[in-house]
């Protein structure tokens, strides 16, 4: 598996570590919720970088890409 697929998987895996939606799988959050990110500006670090992602993805109406990867790949370690 190359660098983007491993990407991938663990950002399929990413949970919102903090906040009203703490726990909850990234790509689940609600939509509003990313939007606002968004405009507010994404935290740094991986976090943002991830939230910049599932914002794109959700803009584009990719998530079901991001729920595929998590049906065939595991979780990573």
């Amino acid at each position: 598996m190359d660098a983007n697929q491993q990407k991938l998987v663990k950002l399929a895996y990413a949970k919102m570590p903090f906040g009203k939606y703490e726990g909850r799988f990234l790509i689940d959050l609600p939509e509003y919720y990313v939007v606002w990110y968004h405009n507010k500006g994404f935290p740094k670090g991986e976090l943002g970088e991830q939230l910049q992602l599932i914002y794109e993805l959700k803009l584009n109406g990719l998530e079901e890409l991001i729920r595929n990867i998590k049906k065939r790949y595991p979780k990573p370690h």
